[in-house]
């Protein structure tokens, strides 16, 4: 009975040590400078290809302009206005193009949405092609 009581008020006393230790430092030692994390550099050629980009089938003849792109994948940020879509060009592997870069002569991606990404001229113009993800089943 007395080893039990001694164990039990030698517990009693270390736990006391401890918070007054505690309570009596001071907050700022204990407080440690964390370094805020760098950009994030995202590679397009791999996003495209975790997204299923791949050589797509060829084609005889140059197709027609709005049938000359296909959409195979995008990355929207939903408040940033910023992404990428992966469009293939004329029966070409498709790549991944972020928002503002030229897709094909006199075309930029101006803006990419939850299912689809519109072409235009310039960033801030009027958008003349419109591409919508395909409905997979």
């Amino acid at each position: 009975m007395r080893l039990c009581t001694f164990i039990l008020w030698a517990v009693a006393g270390a736990c006391l040590v401890f918070w007054t230790l505690r309570l009596a430092s001071p907050v700022e030692a204990a407080m440690v400078a964390v370094a805020a994390p760098g950009p994030v550099a995202v590679d397009l050629q791999a996003l495209a290809q975790v997204l299923g980009a791949g050589p797509a089938a060829p084609t005889a003849q140059a197709p027609a302009a709005p049938s000359r792109y296909t959409l195979q994948g995008l990355l929207a940020g939903r408040d940033s206005g910023r992404g990428a879509a992966v469009i293939g060009v004329n029966g070409q592997p498709a790549r991944a193009f972020p928002v503002g870069a030229q897709v094909d002569q006199g075309l930029v991606l101006q803006s990419v949405g939850v299912q689809q990404a519109r072409l235009g001229p310039s960033r801030q113009g009027e958008a003349t092609v419109t591409l919508e993800l395909p409905i997979k089943k």
